[in-house]
């Protein structure tokens, strides 16, 4: 365990994912193709090693995506079952629906995307603003949370006319790897995919014939930036979950975390800061960047424990007022 002192201004300082740029090595006969834009409310970059230019298709998938899963898009299929009414989901929702029972069961319910309208109560989400939330109001919106009261039978989903599905917790990852799937069946196995800060790496950087390199970052509360480390990754993804990407401001200047405990209805109170997962698939880590920033330094510690398969880096605060920095699973040091 590596500890640091920095000075902060009225919260913690957290780190995220920075993709370091890489200049074109002349000497290679390889030449990397490198595309960009907007999407799902974030931004995109694509590195792969093919000389054919993917952006409509890109676009195209990115389309097919926000049509099932976006509650940011009135027309969308979340957006209609949220409104109770019945629709026929694709195949996109119901791996991601899948994916997110399974994550739910293995945290016990700390990940659960049905906490979506506690959420927008909290002025996180795509509903209107709330100002005076009382113990009333969370109550009420509790009675429809739990991934558990939900199912899917033949293609439709079923659940109380209360629960607000909300997948923004995982559906960002599930884009990355669904990109990188388009760009594994067109043959092309070296590739950096990422869509705000989450990313998966295919193969290795063609032009430098090395691993990806990927840093993470520790941007200050003043704006400044500085990275914390860099690391090599192949054939992984990584996904960060934290409390700068995310915070209101109530009237009386508290900041409050944009991810709400499933069990209280509440802004999640911990010292873990930011969490960056390495996993399989970008949808899995994810999911589980997130669920790890609700449960703490010690659950996380105990949960990884059991799967291995999930490597975990950790930033958070202890009882000093110092960052401690936690490596977990074979997380990388560099």
């Amino acid at each position: 365990m590596k500890s640091f002192r920095l000075e902060v201004s009225g919260f913690a300082t957290i780190v995220m994912l920075l993709l370091l740029s890489c200049k074109q090595d002349t000497r290679q006969q390889f030449k990397n193709t490198k595309l960009s834009g907007a999407v799902f409310g974030t931004s995109y970059s694509i590195i792969y090693d093919s000389d054919s230019d993917y952006t409509k298709q890109f676009d195209s998938l990115f389309q097919v995506v926000n049509q099932s899963l976006s509650t940011y898009i009135p027309s969308s299929d979340i957006s209609k079952l949220n409104r109770n009414e019945m629709v026929i989901v694709d195949e996109h929702f119901i791996t991601v629906f899948q994916a997110s029972k399974d994550i739910y069961n293995q945290t016990q319910g700390v990940f659960d995307p049905t906490i979506g309208a506690v959420v927008n109560a909290w002025d996180f989400g795509p509903e209107g603003k709330i100002n005076n939330i009382d113990s009333l109001k969370i109550d009420s919106l509790m009675l429809g949370v739990g991934l558990n009261k939900v199912r899917l039978e033949n293609n439709r989903v079923i659940k109380p006319a209360i629960t607000f599905l909300d997948f923004n917790a995982i559906a960002k990852g599930y884009g990355v790897g669904v990109i990188a799937n388009f760009l594994e069946e067109k043959g092309i196995h070296n590739y950096l995919v990422e869509i705000g800060g989450e990313i998966h790496a295919g193969g290795k950087n063609a032009e430098k014939q090395k691993p990806w390199k990927v840093g993470v970052e520790m941007p200050l509360f003043d704006g400044s930036q500085s990275i914390l480390k860099t690391i090599s990754i192949t054939d992984e993804a990584m996904a960060t979950s934290g409390t700068y990407r995310k915070f209101k401001v109530d009237e009386n200047g508290n900041r409050y975390s944009h991810i709400i405990d499933t069990k209280t209805g509440y802004p999640s109170k911990t010292n873990l800061l930011s969490i960056s997962v390495l996993a399989e698939n970008c949808m899995i880590a994810d999911a589980y960047a997130t669920a790890f920033k609700s449960m703490g330094v010690n659950a996380v510690k105990d949960f990884l424990k059991t799967h291995p398969e999930l490597k975990a880096f950790l930033i958070f605060e202890n009882e000093e007022g110092e960052l401690e920095t936690l490596a977990l699973n074979g997380f990388p040091e560099s």
